[in-house]
């Protein structure tokens, strides 16, 4: 008797497993932002107006939340290079604002501080007394590491779970000097891990011909893959506009979820392509525009 029991027992697991398998190999996430002919966030679009598709084949939307509430995980990574600007304070206060106005209950952030080293200053937290703590004790850096700052924090977003937002704010000078992981390693991570990425270039030489671009265009690139933003603050005091804009399309981004048909092959990139039929969209405005950002790829898993 107990050895059937054991055994009916051991069925369910197995076949609850497979459900979770299923659920957490094939189900691929898409959260989108949704844009306005006037840049600001588009709320309240209905399922009907959106079509995904995958390697130009259009797949049936399974799961669509409009101003998802799935909890975030942050990692606010800044270039300590910066440390040796005047405006570093007003930095570090401006980023404390921000994740103050964008945590909520759920949600946690972790500081990396990014030089010649990536140390995570740190761990994945709601306190605000350690996020604080966290940013004013930002070494001071004499290289600039993004590539290796990008594949640190992407991996420990990986390790936080599929069922919780992944993003990553990047605050950099732009330049990137003295990393040991190169652009595919840091890219193929950061794609893995699902995270958006929000990059803010605080430039201290406005003219190109005056600095190094080629960190620019690089995590430009490793950007809009990610589904995420880049800013140009022409003046240090426009960081808490964008903080603020970065906060706004986190709480109205919509979440979609399908199960890829056909199926790619392991280990391999698939493009993803989300539109907005106007027709669909219930908008008065027949010439209404949207632009939609979201993570362009995702790298399968083996099967």
């Amino acid at each position: 008797m107990g050895s059937n029991s054991a055994d009916g027992d051991s069925d369910g697991q197995s076949s609850q497993e497979r459900g979770r398998i299923r659920v957490s190999v094939n189900l691929v996430n898409v959260l989108a932002s949704v844009l306005d002919d006037h840049n600001r966030p588009a709320p309240d679009l209905p399922r009907e107006a959106f079509q995904l598709f995958e390697e130009g084949f259009e797949q049936k939307i399974e799961v669509f939340e409009q101003e998802t509430q799935q909890p975030i995980d942050m990692a606010l990574m800044v270039d300590a290079s910066l440390s040796a600007h005047k405006e570093i304070l007003f930095e570090q206060d401006s980023a404390l604002r921000f994740l103050r106005q964008v945590l909520r209950k759920d949600d946690r952030a972790s500081i990396f501080a990014i030089s010649e080293d990536v140390h995570q200053l740190a761990n994945y937290t709601g306190d605000f007394g350690q996020l604080q703590s966290a940013l004013h004790r930002m070494p001071p850096g004499a290289g600039t590491s993004i590539y290796d700052g990008l594949l640190l924090g992407a991996r420990t977003l990986e390790r936080r779970g599929d069922d919780r937002r992944h993003v990553i704010v990047l605050i950099t000078d732009g330049g990137e000097t003295t990393s040991s992981t190169d652009f595919d390693a840091a890219r193929k991570a950061a794609v893995r891990s699902g995270a958006l990425l929000y990059t803010i270039v605080v430039r201290p030489v406005k003219n190109e011909s005056g600095r190094n671009t080629a960190g620019e265009h690089a995590l430009s690139a490793i950007t809009d893959t990610m589904g995420g933003a880049m800013f140009y603050p022409d003046a240090i005091t426009e960081l808490d506009a964008i903080f603020d804009r970065i906060n706004r399309e986190l709480r109205t981004q919509y979440r979609l979820g399908y199960y890829p048909t056909p199926r790619g092959p392991a280990n391999t990139y698939r493009s993803i392509e989300v539109r907005i039929s106007t027709e669909n969209a219930g908008t008065t405005n027949a010439s209404a525009t949207y632009q939609v950002r979201h993570r362009k790829t995702y790298l399968t898993g083996p099967q």
